[in-house]
């Protein structure tokens, strides 16, 4: 079998975490604003919070006890049954292949603030094509480089709320809080989520830590703790200077714009000073630790699909100079480049976060599952608060579910159908070249 090399210590697995998920800071929430106001993004933001919680110590348990790259594919075919186990694995690819394209055109965006004769998926491209190369370089150079940038996203993000919390007037936050009434704050759910997507990807390295046992919960709860205190300032100090309006269009009747920070900076040092660009320059930091980091984590997902064959074996083979999978990192990011070019921002979040939730909700059924089902497991970390943190978790993952699908059922329609037509392909076609090789080798 393909194997990862053990390289990732807590340090790095602290900046893969919050790597992952810290682009969420940068853009993607306040394209929720416009549906639930201040007050209805918040209250869907509290319960994402409380979600993440309850999912992370919860998760961070079937990490340790199964420390594989498929991550909830690997136990929920464990857990459940391998049915299951293949219907939780596509979910959780299909959040890991979307979001680094919504988070590509995010790049674009930014950069296209300093270039604008180049357009904004040209860019994104060319950094498909740059971060899926130093994916494949190596893990620890991608790990190390992960976690530069990370740090560097994580103190422009301080720097950019030491601007613009002077400047904070709560009048801003109250400012037409809650215009759409609770019917906001459901729609407002996917850019909740959006704040903290990612993070499970941690998961699908425990197979390259160093004594994951003891790392994986330590690099689970530091960089949930940092990620929830960044929300909570730069949700605040970015509203506060002016607005919601003014963080989402760039001027009135414009589209929603993918770089709210740049907004909130512009209505006090304008777009022309050394501070505006110098922390936008910056804040691209962010979105490429979170594109970088999920491409990482996507690939590690992919193999582990061509690991066990259900998609062609080539994708689960690790390249024995690099130790990386080559293969599966060049497939994700042909789907990516596609999803680029073919979708809108909103929409692309919207399908990644229901991938996520999805992960999340058989996540959580996993653990109570595995907890009767092998209840002597050797399980190093425990969820504290068991059964009630898993059953928290998986309701709040349930009602997330249902807004998602209650408020987008176009693009609900379209994850059911990838889900669906992926499922005919498992059933009809691997299980039963599964049972032909077994009853083969069994003459």
């Amino acid at each position: 079998m393909a194997t990862l090399s053990r390289s990732l210590g807590p340090w790095m697995l602290w900046g893969l975490g919050v790597g992952y998920v810290i682009s969420g800071m940068y853009f993607g929430w306040n394209l929720g604003l416009p549906l639930g106001g201040t007050l209805g993004m918040a209250i869907a933001t509290i319960g994402a919070i409380l979600l993440y919680i309850t999912f992370t110590f919860s998760y961070a348990e079937l990490a340790c006890a199964i420390p594989r790259a498929g991550g909830v594919f690997d136990y929920a075919t464990r857990g459940l049954n391998r049915d299951w186990g293949f219907v939780a694995g596509v979910a959780q690819l299909i959040e890991f292949l979307f979001a680094p394209p919504a988070i590509a055109a995010a790049i674009g965006a930014y950069f296209h603030l300093f270039l604008p004769g180049v357009g904004a998926k040209e860019i994104g491209v060319v950094a498909y094509v740059l971060f899926t190369a130093l994916n494949i370089y190596g893990v620890r150079a991608a790990a190390g480089f992960e976690l530069a940038v990370t740090i560097v996203a994580v103190l422009e993000l301080l720097l950019f709320c030491g601007v613009t919390f002077p400047h904070f007037s709560w009048k801003n936050i109250e400012h037409n809080a809650f215009p759409h009434g609770w019917v906001g704050v459901c729609a407002s759910v996917p850019f909740a989520v959006w704040f903290f997507l990612g993070l499970e990807g941690l998961a699908n390295v425990a197979e390259e830590a160093v004594k994951p046992k003891r790392n994986i919960p330590l690099g689970f709860g530091s960089a949930l703790a940092t990620l929830i205190v960044l929300c909570v300032i730069v949700y605040l100090a970015s509203i506060g200077v002016g607005g919601w309006e003014a963080i989402v269009y760039p001027s009135p009747g414009a589209d929603a714009s993918d770089s709210p920070l740049p907004l909130a900076l512009s209505r006090i040092t304008g777009t022309g000073g050394l501070v505006y660009h110098l922390l936008v320059t910056i804040g691209l930091m962010g979105l490429i630790a979170s594109f970088h980091g999920i491409i990482l984590a996507a690939g590690r997902a992919t193999l582990e699909f061509g690991r066990v064959r259900y998609l062609p074996a080539a994708l689960g083979r690790v390249n024995e100079r690099r130790q990386t999978p080559v293969n599966a990192l060049v497939l994700n990011m042909v789907i990516g480049i596609v999803a680029l070019l073919s979708g809108r921002t909103d929409q692309i979040v919207t399908i990644s976060v229901l991938g996520a939730v999805t992960l999340y909700i058989f996540g959580m059924v996993t653990v109570l599952a595995l907890r009767r089902k092998e209840p002597e497991l050797e399980r190093p970390y425990r969820a504290p608060g068991y059964p009630v943190t898993p059953v928290v978790a998986l309701v709040i993952g349930l009602a997330c579910l249902v807004a998602l699908v209650w408020l987008n059922i176009i693009l609900s329609v379209i994850y059911i159908s990838i889900l669906g037509l992926a499922y005919i392909w498992f059933h009809f076609f691997v299980k039963r070249r599964i049972a032909y090789e077994q009853s083969d080798s069994n003459r």
